[in-house]
């Protein structure tokens, strides 16, 4: 099978079903879960849920947000292949303006400036992006809803990018190029409405981060629980902010060996050894975020350049590794999995 957009969309298509079904009983589910706030004095400490009333379930807030992505994102794309009744009734439930007010004093707090900073916040903003494109009663309806939370992060976003003094290359939670591309959407969707801040903000920190980096070290990826590529999330985001004719240039410099496949580290998928260990289970995400970046990357570049094909052959061979531990593997994997794959087939 050629692994071409309309192929992935159709394997997607496959699996929409079970995606929506395995993002709703998440977004659902108390326990286990691991809690992350500030306390500042003594007391009785409040609950994840009544911290989280919307985004509780799922292990963690960012896996919780990437939940309700995955949902609505699919239930958009394929309206007759899906559990809408159920899944609707489910964010409904749990998407309530009261719900969002308990979140939004949460990201108020002081103490709590820092949290999900940037990983939850890319996420949270890749979500209302979603909402806000769905021509659809209950997704508008969400999206009036969410606006105060992701109006909270914008503003962070805009007055805490030019105070990073560096950026994180990482590939875990603090990668700064990974937050940066989940939040383009939302960007360009408000600088459209004429609010161009965020957009402008994003643009100005990824060109003074990155524009000038050159011979990226990838044969030291991965690390031992990455599921992002440094290199790649990087290089994704900078095919976003250049012209076309711009990102070979930048490519050549940053990637030199790209077009041949090299470094083999990075061109070569990760082993999961234990997907029941929540930090080894991540290398499942690294092979489909990889090949998500992969394909973007291919698309950024020209008909008929020379890295084309060995991206996209990367990309299949990336997904084909990890797509099935999506579903039926563990808990450490079925908490967020499904957010990178649906990532994957919808590019």
């Amino acid at each position: 099978m050629a692994w071409d957009a309309t192929s992935r969309m159709d394997l997607l298509r496959r699996n929409a079903h079970e995606y929506v079904t395995l993002a709703i009983a998440n977004i659902e589910r108390k326990y286990p879960y691991m809690p992350w706030m500030v306390v500042d004095g003594p007391g009785v400490l409040p609950s994840h849920r009544e911290l989280h009333p919307t985004f509780f379930g799922s292990f963690d807030w960012h896996s919780c947000v990437e939940m309700y992505w995955t949902a609505v994102r699919i239930l958009r794309l394929f309206p007759d292949d899906t559990p809408q009744a159920e899944a609707r009734q489910a964010i409904s439930r749990l998407l309530t303006d009261q719900n969002i007010r308990t979140e939004v004093t949460f990201f108020e707090s002081p103490g709590h400036r820092g949290f999900e900073r940037p990983y939850g916040w890319g996420w949270l903003l890749a979500l209302q992006s979603e909402l806000d494109r769905w021509d659809d009663p209950d997704g508008q309806r969400w999206a009036t809803t969410l606006k105060p939370l992701s109006d909270i992060i914008t503003r962070g976003f805009v007055s805490w990018l030019p105070l990073l003094t560096y950026p994180q290359r990482v590939g875990t939670h603090p990668n700064t190029a990974f937050a940066l591309l989940r939040s383009l959407d939302h960007a360009a969707d408000r600088a459209e409405a004429g609010d161009a801040a965020l957009h402008d903000a994003i643009r100005e920190a990824g060109m003074r981060f990155f524009a000038g980096d050159t011979d990226y070290p990838t044969r030291y990826e991965p690390s031992g629980a990455d599921f992002l590529s440094a290199a790649l999330s990087e290089a994704e985001l900078m095919s976003r902010l250049l012209l076309p004719g711009d990102i070979r240039v930048w490519l050549d410099a940053f990637l030199p060996g790209l077009a041949a496949g090299e470094p083999h580290q990075l061109f070569t998928p990760a082993e999961v050894s234990d997907s029941s260990d929540g930090q080894l289970a991540h290398l499942a995400g690294l092979n489909l975020s990889r090949a998500a970046s992969f394909l973007a990357i291919a698309d950024a570049l020209e008909a008929g350049d020379s890295g084309v094909v060995a991206l996209q052959d990367a990309a299949e061979t990336h997904a084909n590794t990890s797509l099935d531990a999506v579903c039926g593997s563990d808990y450490m994997l079925e908490h967020w999995l499904a957010a990178y794959a649906t990532l994957l087939l919808s590019t």
